[in-house]
């Protein structure tokens, strides 16, 4: 702990045990997510709701609460303060009173692994690796690789075949060495995980690095900001791995221990693919952890996660804020990214399309109300996924003299 950083340590998020951070380490010895910790008490004497305005345009102005040792130590791209958008045209197309967009496609690689990246590259170099490996649906790969080569690290990425093309030309492009896997995400996990320790690798997939949560919780950080010490009251997240579940959910506890809200919290409502629906399986059912889903069917690939690392961090989540989780249709999906272009002008990813998509169906099932301040959050800019939309243009040729 210092005066830039009131990081204190890695707890186990299954036994509680606590571990020094002084190593690169991924799971705890009993094959757990391990979560950071931090002196509140220290941070609150700085991180001023007041002042912190006047601080750095990114998501390092929380740099109390975020593990990095010191200035210099950052690995940033200028990650962070993405925008918080008002959709009134979407809000009258669902009978909505307060509904917002929460813009990760505006971060420096796209998406909103830009947070967690920068967070986890800063703590491997800290720590010295010299090269990192990630598993990737795509937008974790991109930002690894912009990131790993910020800091001067190798970065070795592995990406599933049915991913977006654009995914893996934006690995190639920020450097990485790229390999092109036959299956799913849980499959280039599996090959990361035998070969990391010939190749030295630092292995950085979800949750089973420690760090990559704590730049998601930035956007909690950002969201309370953004609505002037108020948090809303419903939160709709598309859910694959879910380190962005669980670390704003956490994050509204680190708030209110600093002072900048009160008890009040959002329903946390995870928004999955019918064809891959591992979180919304156990949650119906009941369950305390998720089942491989077996050959999912979804064309998209941030939602393509056939089993969940963290699932039981993510169902308690969903449980502890009241909140639910929904599974809705690629066609839904697709339909929702061209509504909110045709009435809001965002650009948003279908992952993002999820939520709005999930929006008409908890109205119905009462899960959210038409008085109610939702956020949904748009994860990557709808951009990186033109090659799966289909266009219709007109072509004519040009007027003759």
């Amino acid at each position: 702990m210092n005066s830039f950083s009131a990081f204190t340590g890695l707890e186990c998020s299954k036994t509680g045990e606590q571990f020094k951070p002084d190593g690169l380490m991924n799971l705890s010895p009993c094959g757990a997510p391990l979560l950071a910790r931090y002196d509140m008490e220290a941070a609150a004497r700085t991180l001023d709701f007041r002042n912190v305005a006047d601080r750095v345009h990114s998501m390092w102005r929380y740099h109390e609460m975020l593990p990095a040792p010191d200035e210099s130590a950052i690995v940033t791209l200028g990650e962070g303060m993405t925008p918080l958008l008002r959709t009134p045209r979407l809000e009258k197309a669902f009978g909505l009173s307060n509904l917002f967009v929460k813009d990760e496609g505006l971060n420096p690689t796209g998406s909103f692994k830009s947070r967690g990246l920068s967070v986890a590259i800063t703590m491997a170099r800290h720590l010295g690796a010299k090269k990192i490996a990630i598993p990737t649906a795509g937008n974790a790969g991109g930002a690894a690789a912009a990131y790993a080569s910020r800091a001067g690290i190798e970065a070795s990425v592995f990406v599933p075949e049915k991913a977006p093309s654009v995914h893996k030309v934006e690995c190639a492009l920020a450097g990485a060495d790229v390999t092109v896997v036959r299956g799913y995400i849980h499959h280039c996990a599996e090959i990361v995980a035998h070969r990391t320790p010939a190749e030295d690798w630092f292995e950085l997939s979800t949750f089973k690095e420690p760090y990559r949560a704590e730049g998601k919780k930035t956007m909690a950080y950002e969201l309370v900001e953004q609505f002037g010490g108020d948090v809303p009251d419903v939160i709709l997240y598309p859910t694959g791995g879910g380190t962005g579940l669980v670390a704003m959910w956490r994050a509204f506890g680190e708030l209110e221990a600093l002072g900048w809200i009160g008890e009040k919290r959002p329903r946390m409502i995870c928004v999955q693919a019918e064809g891959c629906a591992p979180l919304v399986q156990a949650y119906e059912n009941d369950d305390e952890v998720s089942a491989l889903w077996d050959n999912p069917t979804t064309m998209v690939s941030g939602l393509r996660a056939p089993k969940v690392l963290a699932d039981f961090l993510c169902l308690r989540t969903i449980r502890e804020s009241g909140g639910t989780a929904i599974a809705v249709s690629d066609e839904m999906m697709f339909e929702a990214q061209r509504k909110a272009g045709d009435l809001e002008g965002i650009l948003i990813c279908p992952e993002g399309g999820a939520c709005i998509a999930a929006l008409g169906v908890l109205l119905e099932r009462g899960d959210i109300g038409r008085d109610e301040r939702i956020v949904t959050f748009n994860t990557a800019t709808g951009l990186k996924y033109a090659d799966m939309v289909e266009t219709e243009v007109s072509v004519i040729d040009p007027l003759s003299a």
